[in-house]
């Protein structure tokens, strides 16, 4: 979604030139009062001409957003295929469920590594570098960052990746102790192992790209992962068994690596005439300079976030490992399919997270709150859309997408039941996605996230423990629904007082409303799709059905970015041939 609510601000003071020594520093018209630099295309490639301050934040944003936009809705597409292929192949039941533990490895690898401490903390470390050497600040403040964090990354990443693919036993007794085959789970825990290391180099990449203004390269990331998991799945199924979904999570994790590597060699900045310094040096002068400001402090309370967000997943597999086979399966594609509205709602705080962290940098909190609250009302407009859509036409899209081979009708059933009450989480999952990112921007210590996110997990396992007895696998839906929302009001709530002065009221307001336009879009949709026959038709219909009423209600409930939208796409038509 392009942004386009707003028109952008005039620039703080008249430009300065910048020293860019190869490396674009900022992108003028972005952040008001930063050191400006060349204008960055948005299809990664090299400076763009240059574009009236005025309007450069707009136009670089709506660009991205655009890019960004079709290669995340094509890693879902491909993620969808995945799945399909994988329940196709072999259905839900003892060896998807086995997979679905040592793939628990991957999903918290790509949390920690990839979507949140990776990006949290080096997408401010290197807009700081970027602003002091746009200043003229030497030793060469990115070349100092990269020096000091890239090496001590590969030796930790590398021995954690040994660790697991020794402690394989261990880790899958611990995550699922009642698993029908765990030799099974072994295997392919050993397999995926890998992802620790290539997701690690893969979330480092991202974070230093996007922080250039270069989203292309991060944007595919999850396109090549899941091409590499499905052509390894074809290949070798008929001889590997689900053993083959475990190697293409590795093949696929390599691939992510590679397709930003020609990218990130690019921006590597130039070596100076100096010989080369030890790491610690490095880290020193980094320290010196600002641009590393990647301590202990910082470190813990972004990575505890990380790993208190994706317990949840570990405990929902927990819980469900003494269900009866399947249930682990039947969460999974779930959840995969009802989190796709989130990760596309997502895609708008990716793409202005390096504005909202360069903006904190540069002490311009104004424009990191206006900038951070319309953020927030539009993933919600994407999410609870989407959400609308799931709830109401949940057994038709199941259908549509894995009933076949040896996914049957039994486990659509279990599924589309499961993925409505996971739906009810959403708008919390999109909402913790989007909150936690102006805590981390300011590039100092805050554990107000962690603690929040910790809350909401106590709220998860203990609703969960409760509940799993009496009403299974949608009991532990359910929990997981109810301690997600309850991190988002919490740091939306803390985002406020702490960080940005955010008017939480309003956008609490705004939320609401967007809330009860997704409960009447439902409704239709849910009455369209049973009047009509057939998944196919009925899915259709509902595709237009359910945004019209949204759009409809969303006005009606006076939903503040709602005309906004609509009088661009006014504007848009006359021009469209």
């Amino acid at each position: 979604m392009t942004d386009t609510t707003a028109p952008p601000e005039p620039p703080a003071h008249p430009p300065r030139s910048a020293v860019s020594e190869g490396v674009p520093a900022v992108v003028p018209g972005v952040v008001p009062g930063a050191v400006p630099a060349p204008s960055l295309s948005p299809d990664g490639g090299g400076p763009a001409k240059e574009q009236p301050q005025p309007s450069g934040l707009g136009r670089v944003l709506a660009r991205a957003a655009a890019v960004t936009a079709a290669l995340t809705a094509l890693g879902s597409l491909l993620g969808l295929v995945r799945d399909q292929t994988i329940a196709h192949l072999f259905g839900a039941g003892p060896a998807t469920d086995a997979f679905l533990v040592a793939w628990t490895v991957p999903e918290l690898s790509s949390t920690v590594l990839i979507e949140d401490a990776m990006a949290l903390l080096l997408i401010p470390a290197f807009s700081l570098a970027l602003a002091r050497r746009g200043a003229g600040q030497r030793p060469d403040p990115v070349r100092a960052l990269l020096a000091a964090t890239l090496p001590r990354l590969l030796l930790a990443l590398g021995a954690a990746m040994v660790l697991l693919e020794l402690g394989a036993p261990v880790v899958v007794g611990i995550l699922a102790p009642g698993l029908k085959d765990p030799a099974l789970a072994v295997d392919c825990t050993r397999l995926t192992a890998a992802t620790v290391l290539t997701f690690g180099l893969t979330g480092y990449f991202s974070a230093a790209l996007r922080a250039h203004r270069r989203f292309v390269p991060p944007a595919a990331v999850y396109v090549v992962y899941n091409v590499g998991i499905i052509a390894t799945l074809l290949l070798l199924h008929a001889r590997w068994g689900v053993r083959a979904a475990a190697a293409g999570v590795a093949v696929g994790g390599l691939l992510m690596v590679l397709v930003q590597l020609p990218s990130f060699l690019r921006r590597l900045p130039p070596r100076g005439p100096r010989p080369r310094r030890s790491v610690r040096a490095a880290a020193r002068a980094a320290g010196a300079t600002g641009a590393a400001p990647l301590g202990v402090a910082l470190l813990a309370p972004v990575i505890i976030f990380s790993l208190c967000r994706q317990a949840q997943v570990l405990i929902e597999r927990f819980l469900a490992a003494s269900l009866p086979a399947g249930a682990i399966s039947h969460l999974n594609y779930a959840q995969k399919v009802a989190q796709l509205p989130m990760v596309l709602s997502l895609m708008i705080v990716t793409v202005t997270f390096p504005v909202v962290a360069q903006a904190l940098a540069d002490g311009e909190p104004e424009k990191a709150r206006r900038r951070v609250e319309r953020d927030l009302t539009l993933a919600g407009i994407v999410v609870l859309l989407g959400t609308a859509f799931v709830i109401a036409c949940a057994p038709q899209i199941i259908q549509l997408l894995f009933q076949r081979g040896a996914f049957d009708a039994a486990d659509t059933a279990a599924t589309a039941s499961v993925m409505r009450v996971y739906a009810l989480g959403l708008l919390g999952q999109s909402m913790v996605g989007a909150l936690v990112r102006p805590f981390f921007s300011a590039a100092r210590p805050t554990w107000y996230p962690a603690a929040a996110m910790g809350a909401g997990l106590l709220i998860t396992i203990t609703a969960g423990a409760v509940t799993v007895g009496y009403w299974g696998i949608y009991g532990i839906a359910g929990a997981n629904a109810a301690g997600i929302t309850a991190t988002a009001v919490l740091l939306l709530r803390g985002l406020g007082a702490q960080v940005i002065a955010i008017r939480a009221r309003t956008v609490a307001a705004a939320l609401g409303r967007l809330v009860v336009a997704a409960a009447v879009a439902t409704g239709a949709g849910w009455a369209t799709a049973r009047l009509l026959p057939g998944p196919l038709l009925s899915t259709a219909v509902c595709c237009l059905v359910v945004p019209a009423i949204f759009t409809a209600a969303a006005a009606a409930v006076r939903v503040p970015e709602v005309p906004h939208l609509l009088a661009t796409v006014k504007r848009k038509l006359p021009h469209v041939r």
